[in-house]
């Protein structure tokens, strides 16, 4: 059997001509229905490479994803400008020093980004305030669309361009990051194609891992499989995020992988897995989790727990569709879970009592899914004016909006057994109740199980980017040994 069916795509630079395009547009139209003239120039600043703390060990640079999307490049210390007006794209690259070609390698033309990212025109950044003032064909002070908003994920803002000569310029930071940040949320084919590669390679490098796991390894050891797999045939230099590689109750902590939790306990027999991992590729990620037993084989209580997790799974997924609401998606997934416990035992009671005091958020207190694209968590999840939910679970929601034709938003249904939630949760009385106590017991240690798809929305329904075994019989078949694919 081949190490991989695929090797990395081509990616045409139209992808980010046709994102400005898009923005340009979206512009264009915010201003004629605003009754505002139809000139002055989006500029963004794309970002800088990073040292580490007081040294000279430079981090391996990758590019601010809002500049990625429009103008796709690579490099840092860029400038990137589009005039409303005409239309044109405009790069400014830095001026770099003779000795730069000693240690980093040759110094490109401007002619050689002009033409490698597909824009109108390429400058150095030192030329800015002259360059745009010479395009405004004498207005005195050209209007500047800078970009500033809140990340609603992290709580960041994102952080406006800035250059010497700013004062030569009227600025407006208030009209880019809503609109830009709209154009990102509904993808376009060319940017579906690059997640999609991404899906493939990393649900054929989570395949990998399922056939190379045994009791005695280290988390890690699986985390550098799937590393190994994505970069060797994918040519994937970047991870979308932290790994996540939790084995036993580690699979509890939801953010595991981190520096104070790195992946590094052995596995034992009789473990089950969760694995999150998501290759990037050309600046588009993926977002995949598969869980499964250590040892290839489920236990009754392991399929029970991941039956219920898979039926949420895939229910949220058959009623996916344009103008489906995502709370109730959310909601969906907890009925599906809580109403698989009660019938295996675990919880009493009836389930729209559950729903009503919230008991779902105890075994599954994140969101159901958000936006996926240049970054893992995409923008957009919350519009102006939505407010967030209060309750426990649905405040985790990244995103409450009514699903749109050409989003890709993940499914991530999970029942998780941690000590933090289910201690207050049998102590509360007004959840107590729903508890049998000795069943939840036979789960101390237990962990959890989470199942992790990418879906783009279609016009009458989504489409499943991610191709990764689910069913307990394949999962156990592939660890056997079968062929993933099944009909290869």
């Amino acid at each position: 059997m081949a190490a991989s069916a695929l090797s990395p795509p081509e990616v045409p630079m139209e992808l980010h001509v046709s994102n400005r395009e898009k923005l340009l547009q979206s512009i264009r139209h915010h201003l004629a229905e605003n009754s505002l003239p139809l000139q002055g120039f989006v500029l963004l600043q794309g970002g800088d490479e990073q040292t580490r703390y007081c040294t000279d060990h430079l981090e391996l640079f990758r590019q601010e994803s809002y500049f990625a999307y429009l103008f796709g490049v690579v490099e840092p210390g860029f400038y990137g400008a589009i005039d409303i007006a005409t239309g044109k794209s405009i790069l400014f690259a830095p001026r770099l020093p003779a000795e730069y070609a000693v240690w980093m390698g040759k110094i490109k033309s401007l002619s050689y980004y002009q033409e490698r990212y597909l824009v109108t025109e390429a400058y150095y950044t030192d030329e800015i305030v002259e360059v745009l003032l010479d395009q405004s064909k004498g207005i005195e002070k050209p209007l500047l669309f800078l970009l500033h908003g809140l990340n609603t994920d992290s709580n960041n803002y994102s952080k406006p361009a800035d250059f010497k000569g700013m004062e030569t310029f009227q600025t407006d930071v208030n009209m880019l990051h809503p609109i830009l940040t709209e154009c990102r949320v509904i993808k376009s084919d060319l940017e579906l194609a690059v997640i999609q590669f991404a899906n493939d390679i990393s649900s054929e490098a989570h395949v990998q891992v399922m056939r190379n796991i045994k009791p005695g390894m280290k988390e890690y050891q699986l985390e550098s499989t799937f590393q190994h797999h994505t970069y060797m045939y994918g040519g994937c230099r970047h991870c979308s995020y932290t790994c996540i590689c939790a084995t036993g109750e580690n699979s509890a902590v939801l953010h595991y992988g981190h520096a104070a939790a790195p992946n590094d306990r052995t596995l034992q027999d009789g473990d089950m897995a969760l694995f999150d991992m998501g290759a990037e590729y050309q600046f588009y990620g993926s977002d995949i989790t598969c869980s499964f037993p250590v040892n290839g084989k489920f236990t009754s209580d392991q399929s029970l727990i991941y039956n219920a997790v898979l039926d949420a799974h895939d229910s949220v997924i058959s009623a996916m569709k344009p103008g489906v609401s995502w709370i109730d998606m959310h909601k969906l997934a907890e009925t599906v879970v809580l109403d698989s416990l009660r019938k295996g035992g675990i919880i009493v009671g009836d389930v729209a009592d559950m729903m009503a005091e919230r008991f779902g958020a105890v075994f599954m207190p994140h969101g159901l899914g958000h936006f996926l694209g240049i970054d893992t968590h995409d923008p957009g999840g919350y519009l102006k004016g939505l407010k967030k939910p209060t309750e426990p679970g649905l405040r985790s929601l990244r995103t409450i909006r009514e699903l749109k034709e050409g989003m890709v938003i993940t499914v991530e249904p999970g029942c998780y057994f941690i000590d933090a939630l289910l201690t207050p949760a049998m102590a509360n009385p007004k959840t107590s109740k729903f508890f049998n106590a000795e069943a939840i017991g036979r789960f101390k240690g237990f962990g959890g199980v989470r199942i992790e798809s990418d879906l783009h929305v279609t016009a009458t329904g989504c489409k499943n980017m991610t191709k990764c075994p689910r069913t307990i019989a394949d999962i156990e078949a592939v660890m056997a040994g079968a062929p993933w694919p099944p009909n290869e």
